[in-house]
């Protein structure tokens, strides 16, 4: 069995991060998200990966390496445009050659793994079986309706009518016969192939396709929200430990992990966070839920429940929360100005001023 793992979006929704850097390298926990992904894959003794890339290629490659780090050997399938999930299996068939495989999307995060999901399908052999959770706003993602015995009826992806409030989690398991679906289909309204579609195409011809509908924590990270979720969800189960150095005079509270290299100084730490190595916090508060990557400086200021990326400054900032600061990124307080009002006023007006 093989993995097909896609990381070559634009990742609008996390802009102006994005501009610069790969969604799927956005770190939780200090961390890269597909790390996440490419780990649990691992864990389900899945090792031969393809990964999907596009603009953000060289990046993606730069970070994964051959795979080696996360138990996986990787191969990287070049992608010119994201012309939708079901593109990303046609272009990648070379790979895939005649082999069962998980699709797995490189910005979602699951609780718990896909062993269970990966071993279930290897015994059973359908040919196609899909995630489904429930949603709030299954408007935006693909929805699929299931019949009174559970069997999956129907996709669609992103209906303004939804059937259901059954989302398609980013993981899917597919038998070789997903290749003749995806090549006919056509283009959606999006101008995308789409994933739904091929399934749909597996459905229509009576194909055997299953679903598994999970109740556990899973997330597409794709903007800050779920992002800072996941984050939180994931420093909750992190195992703390003082490697880095803290003096005296900070004080240490709850699940916190200071990395080696990192420094900390006169400062509160409340946890769960973690601090990446060569990061020096000073005269500071860092609040729960709240990750420092390396090579940060935290001085005179306060945050809790954010992301900092690498090489990152706050100094002098009083209470930044839900934020995500991207890398190398010098946050300081505004110039303070005399308090004063500018007044154009007409004959005969009436003004009050707070004192």
């Amino acid at each position: 069995m093989k993995a097909l793992v896609l990381s070559g979006g634009a990742g609008t929704r996390l802009r102006p991060i994005t501009y610069t850097s790969a969604k799927q390298l956005v770190p939780v926990a200090n961390k890269p998200v597909l790390f996440y992904g490419l780990e649990a894959i691992a864990d389900a003794e899945v090792t031969d990966v393809g990964i999907i890339v596009g603009d953000t290629a060289q990046e993606i490659r730069e970070a994964v390496g051959d795979g080696s780090k996360q138990g996986v050997d990787v191969t990287y399938i070049p992608q010119e445009a994201p012309l939708g999930l079901a593109h990303a299996v046609l272009i990648a068939k070379d790979f895939l050659g005649d082999d069962p495989f998980v699709m797995y999307l490189g910005d979602n995060f699951i609780v718990g793994g896909i062993s269970g999901l990966v071993d279930a399908f290897r015994a059973d052999r359908p040919d196609a079986r899909i995630l489904l959770t429930r949603v709030p706003n299954p408007t935006s993602f693909g929805v699929a309706e299931l019949d009174g015995a559970g069997r999956v009826v129907s996709l669609e992806e992103k209906p303004a009518r939804p059937k259901s409030d059954l989302a398609l989690v980013g993981v899917y398991l597919f038998s070789p016969l997903i290749h003749e679906a995806v090549r006919s289909i056509s283009p959606s309204r999006r101008g995308e192939l789409e994933i739904t579609d091929a399934i749909q195409w597996l459905i229509d011809q009576g194909r055997d396709v299953r679903s598994t509908t999970i109740s556990g924590y899973w997330k597409d990270t794709g903007n800050v929200t779920d992002m800072l979720e996941v984050n939180r969800t994931v420093l909750a189960t992190l195992p703390p430990g003082i490697e880095g150095s803290v003096d005296e005079a900070s004080e240490i509270i709850g699940r916190v992990r200071v990395d080696a290299g990192a420094r900390v100084t006169s400062s509160r730490i409340v946890g769960p966070a973690v601090i990446g190595s060569g990061t020096v916090i000073s005269d500071a508060y860092i609040g729960p839920f709240t990750s420092i990557s390396e090579d940060c400086r935290v001085e005179d200021s306060e945050i809790e429940y954010s992301i900092v990326l690498r090489g990152a400054s706050l100094v002098g900032v009083r209470r930044v929360e839900a934020s995500l600061i991207g890398h190398n990124v010098e946050v300081t307080p505004a110039p303070r100005h005399p308090a004063a009002h500018r007044l154009v006023l007409g004959d005969h007006s009436k003004v009050q001023i707070a004192s």
